[in-house]
């Protein structure tokens, strides 16, 4: 029987989840010779990134890309990342896994766009049915994404419908993911490298509302960014940085990647500072009978408070390291 629940560590892992078009070769040649610094996962889409002709072709594509994975993990010293396929239909969850055959263990899981009550039983259905012949557990992260969700009219009432719908599949449920961008799609805005997400009103309420109802309960990742590498400045990667800053202080967890030159930006981010690692390593190790409270520093510690807070702090420390700046 597969353990119904889900590690701190493995939640935190999914972490910078880098995009490709499932029909592109750029990512099993990044993968090969090593281009992208690890940790990382990487989504192969046959969604919105391919187009609708395409779709045959890029489902062949999937069980090729897997295919010569495969061949690289047993020939080559090279980090191989968990796969995800973000799929358009709930039928491409069972015709993906079953075409893959033996390079189906390469899969981790499936991520679901435009995930709302009408599809998602014929979602959890496929996911169940798909782990019901695995010999490990395969995820699945739901995308929340829809135009009911971003209108302020339907949006509670559609986020609690979710997400006992997401409870009843629990234990295959990795993270919980959502769209930005298309949030912003719905009212024509979009930010520039100098702004965040957090920035356009609208949008950032929908994001607060989503973290309140799910944040508790699953790890919820936060919107792309949209800029990456240029010859020219470094713009793209400071605007990177400061909404990093805020999907952690708000509370998500990971990010979207577009680009490889986004991951190591988004892993730098997800290190903890110093300081909040020896914070969190006295919030954990506390054993004093007396009191409740310490500081370290000029920071109050309260152990019943922020004992939370340091199992995760330190789950980052471990996944993705310990930087000196603050």
């Amino acid at each position: 029987m597969l353990d119904e629940n889900i590690s701190d560590r493995e939640k935190y892992s999914v972490g910078a989840l880098l995009y490709s078009p499932a029909n592109s070769r750029k990512i099993i040649k990044q993968i090969r010779l090593g281009k992208i610094p690890p940790p990382y996962s990487a989504a192969l889409c046959l969604e919105d990134s391919v187009a609708d002709s395409a779709v045959s072709y890029a489902e062949e594509c999937v069980i090729d890309t897997l295919k010569e994975t495969a061949e690289i993990k047993k020939s080559e010293d090279v980090y191989i990342p968990p796969f995800f396929v973000r799929v358009r239909n709930p039928g491409q969850i069972t015709g993906i896994y079953n075409s893959a055959g033996e390079y189906a263990e390469l899969i981790k899981g499936f991520i679901l766009p435009k995930y709302v009550p009408e599809c998602a039983e014929d979602y959890n259905r496929a996911i169940i049915e798909v782990n019901a012949h695995a010999d490990r557990k395969i995820y699945m992260m739901p995308i929340l994404e829809s135009d009911e969700i971003i209108s302020v009219r339907t949006r509670t009432e559609k986020l609690f419908e979710l997400k006992n719908i997401i409870d009843g599949m629990r234990e295959y449920v990795l993270n919980v993911r959502v769209g930005g961008n298309d949030f912003c799609r719905i009212y024509g805005l979009r930010r520039n490298f100098s702004q965040t997400i957090y920035d356009i009103g609208v949008v950032n309420a929908c994001l607060m509302d989503i973290l309140n109802i799910f944040s508790c309960d699953y790890v919820v990742s936060a919107p792309v960014w949209e800029y990456f590498d240029t010859k020219s400045d470094d713009n793209w990667k400071t605007g990177l940085e400061n909404e990093i800053r805020k999907d952690i202080l708000n509370g998500f967890i990971g990010k979207t990647a577009i680009h490889p030159s986004q991951v190591p930006v988004i892993n730098n981010m997800l290190k903890v500072t110093r300081q909040d690692y020896e914070d969190a390593c006295s919030v954990a190790e506390w054993n004093n009978m007396e009191y409740g409270v310490n500081k370290i520093g000029k920071r109050m510690n309260e152990v019943k408070c922020h004992r939370k807070w340091a199992q995760k702090i330190l789950a980052f420390a471990d996944i993705y390291g310990i930087r000196e700046d603050i």
